[in-house]
């Protein structure tokens, strides 16, 4: 089992730039906040859910529109396609999440399962897909796609959206209004009072 520690120091040893640098980077800010939401208490746990949900919703967008077709090249149909399926399952289990009293015990309860998927996921791709994409690509491409894949998480959305989930062309011609509706929606959010 992999571990954030783990993960941060096999992308330090990608040149800077490169995408599975970058995703890595991501799995260990993503097994953080996990550990943060579990401890955290009240407004605080709101926060931090928040913010692992949307880190969650964009990483997984980013994945699957800028990744998926280079892991379908280097690691075959086969692997993108369960990766996208694994994606469209945590889709839905995030927005029911989104839905629930973060203060419950049944919360904290999926929250747990959903937490495991997550992990699961995130090693099936350091295992499977984040090795063949190495092998695949030159530097060169991987500093692309890295490149890519943070502009586009600047304008994915910060909610999941299950019916968009696991395609990355629904992803294309959705994700963008879905992302601005988002924001907007964070925006309002923050400005309430007692954010």
């Amino acid at each position: 089992m992999s571990s954030a520690k783990t993960e941060r120091e096999q992308a330090a040893k990608l040149p800077s730039g490169d995408v599975v640098g970058i995703l890595l980077q991501q799995h260990a800010r993503i097994r953080d906040l996990f550990g943060e939401v579990k401890t955290a208490r009240g407004d605080q746990k709101k926060q931090v859910f928040d913010e692992l949900r949307a880190v969650l919703a964009v990483h997984e967008t980013a994945e699957e529109m800028i990744v998926r077709p280079a892991a379908m090249k280097a690691a075959g149909e086969a692997e993108a396609e369960a990766r996208n399926h694994e994606e469209e399952e945590a889709n839905k289990v995030l927005a029911e999440l989104e839905t629930m009293d973060i203060g419950s015990a049944e919360f904290d309860a999926l929250l747990a399962e959903f937490e495991q998927s997550v992990i699961d996921h995130a090693e099936h791709e350091e295992r499977e897909e984040f090795p063949a994409i190495l092998r695949g690509c030159d530097e060169d491409q991987l500093k692309s796609l890295g490149s890519r894949l943070v502009a586009v998480e600047k304008m994915a959305p910060t909610h999941p959206h299950p019916t968009a989930a696991g395609s990355p062309t629904a992803q294309w011609t959705t994700g963008p209004f879905a992302a601005l509706l988002d924001r907007a929606k964070d925006a309002i959010n923050s400005a309430k009072p007692g954010n």
